[in-house]
């Protein structure tokens, strides 16, 4: 979805062909991540355009392990987020990730036009 400049993603959690994937909140997070990856890849965008991500755990005995695999990707300069504990997400997930990225001017080529265009 668009708003201007912005790409919000919805709710990713770990489903592989409709399936939640084996493992716990670590194997989720991966999956929800690879996902977030995908759905903004296809949208002309990667991980370093996130601004902000909304995090969704059913308990909070998994932030560790979230915040591990969470950094792993995000690294040294991570976007905003906030991370709340809820009853339940959907298919029994244990994760659920949300973000908005932010569409940047393309960079000069040197061709003297922004973004390449001539």
């Amino acid at each position: 979805m668009n708003a201007g400049d912005l790409v919000a993603v919805s709710g990713q959690i770990g489903l592989v062909d409709g399936r939640l994937v084996d493992g716990g909140a670590a194997e989720q997070t991966d999956r929800a991540l690879a996902n977030l990856a995908a759905v903004l890849d296809a949208a002309g965008l990667a991980t370093s355009d996130v601004v902000k991500v909304n995090i969704y755990l059913t308990t909070m005995d998994d932030y560790t392990a979230f915040n591990e695999r969470y950094n792993a990707v995000f690294g040294s300069e991570p976007p905003a987020r906030t991370c709340v504990a809820v009853h339940e997400l959907p298919f029994g997930a244990l994760v659920e990730l949300e973000a908005w990225a932010l569409r940047r001017p393309a960079a000069a080529t040197g061709s003297g036009e922004a973004g390449g265009r001539a």
